[in-house]
C-alpha cells in the first residue's frame, strides 16, 4: 500500500482512503462506505445499481463526482476503485437510506479535522496510530516494538531514496529480499500463512517477528 493510502476505522470497520497531497483532501473508497451503511453482502453490485437508480430518478450521474485510484483489494491485488472526496461522499450518502448515515457524516468531519492537525503537528499521527492499535487489542509492549520497527524502516527507506530509488515497486522488491533473508518466505507467502489478504503484515506480526524484521532492516542500512 502506498504511503498516501491508508485504512481508516469507523466503528471497527475498515475504510480504504487516499490522501491527495496536491489538493490536500481525503478520498474514500465508495464500496467500503456502501458496505458499512447498508450491510450489503455485495456492496459493489449495490453501488452499480444505485448509480442507475439515481440517474433514473434525479438525472444525475454519480460517476461524475467520483475518481478512480488503484487500491489494494481483498485479494491483495491493486485494483481500480471508485473514490469520492468528502463533499461527493456526502452527496452519495444522501441516496443511501441508513441509520448509520448521520454518525458516518460526523466521522467524515472528524477524519478531515484530524488530518489538518497531523499536517500542523506530525506527532499527532503517531498518537492516533497508537490509539488505533490499542482499539485492536495490542499490548503496550507490542505497540512500542511496532513503532520502533517503523522508525527503523523509515530510516532505511530514507537511505534508499538518497541513493536514487524512487519507484514504489522498487521499494517493495528490496523489502521482499530482506524479508526472505530472515524468514525464508516472501512477504506474499508469509501473509498467506497468516491468512491475510489486504492487511498490513507488520500489524499482524508477533513481538519476535517485529524484532527480527527491525534487526534485518537495521543491518541492511548499516552494511549499505
Amino acid at each position: 500500500m502506498k504511503m498516501n493510502d491508508e485504512i481508516k476505522l469507523f466503528n471497527e470497520k475498515k475504510v480504504r482512503t487516499h490522501w491527495d497531497e496536491k489538493l490536500e483532501k481525503w478520498y474514500f473508497s465508495i464500496i467500503d462506505v456502501v458496505e458499512i451503511l447498508t450491510n450489503s453482502s455485495n456492496p459493489r453490485d449495490y453501488w452499480f445499481k444505485m448509480k442507475i437508480r439515481v440517474n433514473t430518478e434525479d438525472g444525475f450521474e454519480l460517476s461524475t463526482i467520483c475518481r478512480q485510484f488503484k487500491l489494494k483489494a481483498a485479494d491483495g491485488k491493486m485494483r481500480a476503485t471508485d473514490l469520492a472526496d468528502t463533499e461527493a461522499l456526502l452527496r452519495i450518502i444522501q441516496s443511501i437510506p441508513s441509520p448509520k448515515a448521520e454518525p458516518f457524516k460526523q466521522w467524515l468531519a472528524k477524519v478531515g479535522y484530524e488530518r489538518m492537525q497531523e499536517i500542523a503537528d506530525p506527532s499527532q499521527s503517531i498518537n492516533r496510530a497508537r490509539d488505533n492499535w490499542q482499539q485492536l487489542g495490542r499490548s503496550e509492549k507490542w505497540i512500542q516494538q511496532r513503532m520502533t520497527g517503523q522508525e527503523t524502516r523509515n530510516k532505511l527507506t530514507d537511505y534508499w531514496k538518497e541513493s536514487g530509488i524512487k519507484k514504489t515497486d522498487e521499494f517493495a522488491l528490496l523489502a521482499n529480499i530482506i524479508h526472505q533473508e530472515w524468514t525464508e518466505l516472501s512477504v506474499k507467502k508469509h501473509k498467506e500463512i497468516k491468512g491475510l489478504k489486504s492487511q498490513n503484515l507488520r500489524n499482524h506480526m508477533s513481538e519476535a517477528e517485529l524484532i527480527f524484521t527491525a534487526l534485518a532492516e537495521l543491518s541492511t542500512r548499516q552494511i549499505a
